[in-house]
């Protein structure tokens, strides 16, 4: 049996975990951010680190509290070190490797957005190498941060194949629940909302770029609906009532689906894939998991407590490098940036 301690710091998330054999998740905890972050309608990098060096250390101590754990029953570290925002990387790659340094157990580094992948894997009987996504396989990572896809031809051999080129859709959410006037973060209420409205009443722009492109533009999207509830600057229009403001949601979210789901089916045809991995804060969204199926490929989805940032994530995915024997020096550092880039592929250094 293999126990790894993840921590989580990336953003606004402070979370910690144990997770066994990689896929059975003994805790996970969270200590959320919402709250100081919601009257900016976004997280602020200097808030958020300085509430992850409060939390930090008692969130790692609640994660092995809830399973009845000690220091010295974890096999290895695990932090999730890149991307992200640089001061809430810092504070949990510091306190990674102080305690990997302090029990003598290694240290594994671990990319966030490979680990979002790696989360349907979570809470199931399958073990990562039994009843797992057949591979090749298309990989979609959408969240606040990030809307990408991937070839993925195993767990730490993946091809960043498309991505975002300004807005990510969790992020277009986000502005879209601005200018309705709702709360934040955008997703979770625009996706309740849309529910009681009619997604054919606005028809907003699907922004597909060039035929044969796998990049995604979301602000073109978000402008609309600007105008649409705000009129021109010239044309100014009276504020929806709740009725419309349900239809523009409806129709918000039912543009963004449709954008995914066909960038997806190109991909499934340039790669020849055999499962989709769907992972990232959107993937809780109801419309584009009722959505996914028509893709005619066996869908692999994370359940719905490890779609946001977590920690078991980052453990479980550790748990592959376990096995490879991919450690990490206390030299580790924190980066911004994902390590999967477009061109030629990228493999995990």
């Amino acid at each position: 049996m293999i126990r790894i301690l993840g921590i989580e710091s990336t953003c606004d998330e402070t979370g910690a975990a144990v997770v066994e054999d990689g896929c059975c998740v003994r805790s996970n905890v969270i200590a959320t951010q919402f709250d100081l972050h919601e009257k900016f309608r976004g997280v602020v990098p200097e808030i958020a680190s300085r509430a992850h060096i409060e939390n930090i250390l008692p969130v790692i101590q609640q994660s092995l509290d809830a399973c009845g754990l000690n220091l010295k029953d974890i096999d290895a570290v695990a932090v999730a070190h890149r991307p992200g925002l640089i001061g809430s990387l810092l504070i949990g790659v510091t306190a990674a490797k102080t305690l990997a340094w302090a029990i003598g157990k290694p240290l594994i580094a671990v990319d966030h957005v490979q680990a979002h992948l790696y989360s349907v894997l979570l809470d199931r009987e399958a073990t990562p190498d039994d009843g797992a996504p057949v591979f090749p396989a298309v990989g979609l990572v959408a969240s606040g941060g990030h809307t990408a896809i991937y070839r993925i031809a195993s767990w730490t051999d993946i091809e960043l194949i498309g991505s975002t080129i300004d807005d990510a859709v969790g992020e277009a959410y986000d502005k879209v629940a601005a200018i309705l006037g709702l709360g934040y973060p955008g997703g979770p209420v625009l996706d309740r909302l849309a529910q009681s409205g009619d997604p054919r009443a606005v028809r907003f722009p699907r922004s597909m770029l060039a035929t044969d492109s796998l990049d995604f533009s979301f602000s073109g999207l978000k402008t609309s609906v600007l105008y649409h509830v705000r009129g021109l600057p010239d044309q100014p229009r009276a504020f929806p009532d709740p009725a419309q403001v349900a239809d523009i949601a409806a129709s918000f979210q039912a543009a963004c689906v449709d954008v995914i789901i066909k960038k997806l089916r190109r991909a499934i045809g340039r790669t020849g894939a055999r499962s989709v991995i769907v992972g990232g804060g959107v993937s809780a969204n109801s419309a584009l998991r009722g959505a996914l199926p028509a893709l005619g490929l066996p869908v692999f989805l994370p359940p719905l407590a490890y779609c946001t940032d977590n920690a078991a994530m980052t453990a479980g995915l550790a748990c592959v490098h376990f096995l490879q024997q991919h450690f990490s020096t206390l030299n580790l550092d924190a980066i911004t940036y994902s390590q999967f880039r477009k061109g030629p592929k990228s493999r995990n250094a």
